[in-house]
């Protein structure tokens, strides 16, 4: 049974008619007889599979009788190959009920209208069968926006396209398509773009890790895609720890960090970024913990460690504020904030700017000079793990991380090989998704090399 057979003058339109999927089912449906009996035999006939089941269809509606409809009577409807006139097309429940007298199967001519559609059934209405083998399915959103990134054979059907997902995806009300490369044309990673349908209203407000960030998305770099892999390395991070977030953007790993009591030195070149970067901090009350900085990511690694070493030793803390006590407790009851002391080295490095991030390692040499005696032997302090986002060739052998371990080696002049990250010279790479047939999205993580951190700054 395909009740979402395309129509033939939908095919290869430019513009949507959404007339053009209204159509009229003929099924039948069991009258009942008492609307308090609905639930008992909705369960009933779900368990004979006899009802009909569509997305966004209810499977209870007004009877067909007008004289009963008038009563507020509503009945059930039924998959199509149940015949009224034909009792041995129904299920032996169905059939009890009948003789109860508690259901009535009729006739009804169910409307079938544009709502009731998918969009991949629109879609594929819609776009000449030829083009049917990668269809636009996924895309990034932002807020009410969704991100497409077509390719040449569907720019025709663009505003078609558009038009459907605002129909099918009630929060998003703009569609717009990429019109040039992320990363290559625009060093922060924003991009020229096409509004297809909706407003050119950038304004988003979006929720991540339990969150909020406000940005305007022309400006900024954000993937809806990479939420799994935030909150990846975010568990890594222990509280009381310092992480420094070299391409930090607006804070999807500083500000979730912040709020599990980790300290985050916060960078990001720029500026668009850097200011919605302070308003998250401030919108997710972590002033305590995350600190923002716009600076150019090989100078902010090179300064990092310093910082961190000298708000340190001024004793610089987090004062967090205890639970709420009663305001009638006297001031002497009162819990004094709960001080949490920023510790002298840097646990972790991230780097979320897979274009280029293993091109900024060179920077790690000579991080710590002369300050060996923070780390293990000298402490329980071991140096830091840098996770550096980077793309490689998508491949089911070991071509991808020989690459991105050869691409390290380049920069560190250490060779490290893939294992865990615990290891003296292994790197585990990470798959983090797929960003085009032949591309693949990675992370490294490994901990700095004590002859690198060690050696005499350049």
């Amino acid at each position: 049974m395909n009740l979402f057979r395309a129509p033939a003058a939908a095919r290869a339109v430019k513009i949507l008619d959404r007339s053009l999927f209204a159509r009229t089912l003929p099924t039948a449906a069991a009258s009942v007889r008492e609307n308090r009996l609905i639930s008992k035999y909705r369960q009933q006939l779900e368990a004979t599979k006899e009802l009909l089941v569509l997305d966004r269809l209810s499977t209870v509606t007004v009877d067909p009788d007008p004289a009963l409809a008038a009563q507020g009577r509503k009945c059930l409807i039924l998959k199509p190959g149940i015949k009224p006139a034909a009792p041995e097309t129904w299920s032996p429940a169905l059939q009890e009920a009948s003789k109860a007298g508690d259901l009535t199967v009729v006739s009804l001519e169910l409307p079938i209208g544009y709502e009731l559609w998918s969009y991949l059934d629109v879609v594929k209405s819609v776009l000449p069968e030829e083009l049917h083998g990668e269809i636009p399915v996924g895309f990034n959103t932002a807020g009410h926006v969704a991100h497409l990134n077509l390719r040449e054979q569907y720019m025709p059907y663009k505003h078609v396209i558009a038009q459907i997902i605002v129909d099918k995806n009630l929060h998003i009300r703009t569609v717009i398509n990429k019109t040039d490369n992320v990363g290559t044309e625009n060093e922060f990673r924003t991009f020229a773009y096409e509004v297809l349908a909706g407003p050119d209203d950038m304004l988003v407000e979006v929720s991540e890790a339990g969150c909020a960030f406000s940005f305007d998305y022309s400006k900024v770099y954000w993937n809806s895609r990479l939420g799994f892999e935030h909150q990846r390395i975010t568990a890594l991070f222990k509280p009381g720890e310092v992480v420094a977030d070299v391409m930090a953007g607006i804070g999807p790993f500083a500000a979730p960090a912040g709020k599990k009591g980790v300290f985050v030195w916060a960078n990001d070149k720029n500026p668009e970024s850097f200011k919605y970067l302070n308003e998250a901090i401030r919108r997710n009350k972590v002033t305590e913990f995350v600190k923002p900085f716009n600076q150019d990511g090989h100078e902010f690694i090179q300064n990092a460690a310093d910082l961190v070493l000298e708000a340190s030793r001024r004793g610089d803390c987090a004062l967090v504020k205890p639970a709420r006590v009663s305001r009638s407790a006297p001031p002497a009851a009162r819990p004094e904030p709960t001080r949490i002391p920023i510790p002298p080295t840097i646990s972790h490095f991230v780097m979320n700017l897979p274009a280029s991030a293993l091109e900024f390692l060179h920077n790690y040499h000579g991080l710590y000079h002369g300050h060996d005696d923070l780390f293990v032997p000298h402490t329980e302090t071991k140096l830091p793990v840098i996770h550096a986002h980077c793309f490689a060739s998508k491949a089911n052998d070991a071509t991808p991380l020989d690459d991105i371990c050869q691409r390290i080696f380049n920069e560190i002049g250490v060779r490290l090989v893939p294992g865990d990250a615990e290891n003296d010279g292994a790197v585990t790479i990470h798959e983090v998704r797929d960003v085009a047939p032949a591309k693949r999205m990675f992370c490294a993580s490994f901990r700095l090399p004590a002859e690198v951190a060690f050696a005499p700054r350049p």
